[in-house]
């Protein structure tokens, strides 16, 4: 059976309500945690009604690597 190992990334964004990340940055870091094997499993936002500055959560897995 496989093994996993997981993840968690979170972003912090900026702007006046918040909600915007560096697309530049974020992508570079997307294709650096593929090319060492981390496949993108959920990408979600922790905004809230109040307007105040939101986080991205980014998830991935890969099969562990066995020692």
């Amino acid at each position: 059976m496989d093994q996993w190992e997981y993840k968690t990334i979170k972003y912090k964004t900026v702007g006046f309500l918040g909600g915007k990340v560096d697309e530049e940055q974020f992508e570079e870091d997307l294709n650096q945690y593929g090319f060492d094997g981390w496949e993108l499993v959920s990408c979600f936002d922790t905004s809230n009604t109040q307007g105040q500055s939101n986080d991205v959560i980014i998830v991935f897995k890969r099969k562990a690597l066995l020692s």
